[in-house]
């Protein structure tokens, strides 16, 4: 018995801590306009990488993560949403420590559409896809 509640213990810790937002400025958001590298469309969170010019013409990547997609998918995200070469303006909540890593709040796609944010999912044709 006491070795079972041992193991539920231990086993609980790292899950809880996985999902602090404690090392975000969830109160702090960042937008910034990149060309998209990858979009990683998994479990536990989608990881979506952007290249973004920066002062001087330096490039800098920055990855943004987003939940589940089981989460997202009602916010307009597909698996498809993004391919490598489209262009995208991220609003996200950035890391503490000013690394270019975030937790995306709202995308606008090249065309204008919205992904997240308020009003949920993408304007226009999200519903067909």
């Amino acid at each position: 018995m006491a070795v079972s509640a041992a193991i539920v213990l231990l086993a609980s810790a790292p899950s809880g801590a996985h999902h602090t937002g404690s090392t975000l400025l969830s109160e702090t958001t960042v937008t910034v306009k990149g060309v998209v590298k990858s979009w990683l469309w998994s479990n536990p969170h989608c990881l979506l990488t952007i290249e973004v010019k920066g002062a001087g013409g330096q490039v800098v990547q920055w990855v943004m993560e987003a939940q589940a997609p089981n989460s997202i998918y009602p916010s307009g995200y597909r698996s498809n949403t993004f391919k490598p070469g489209d262009e995208v303006t991220v609003t996200a909540n950035p890391v503490t420590n000013g690394r270019p890593y975030g937790r995306i709040a709202s995308v606008v796609l090249a065309d204008g559409s919205k992904l997240g944010g308020e009003g949920g999912g993408r304007r226009g044709n999200a519903a067909a896809q």
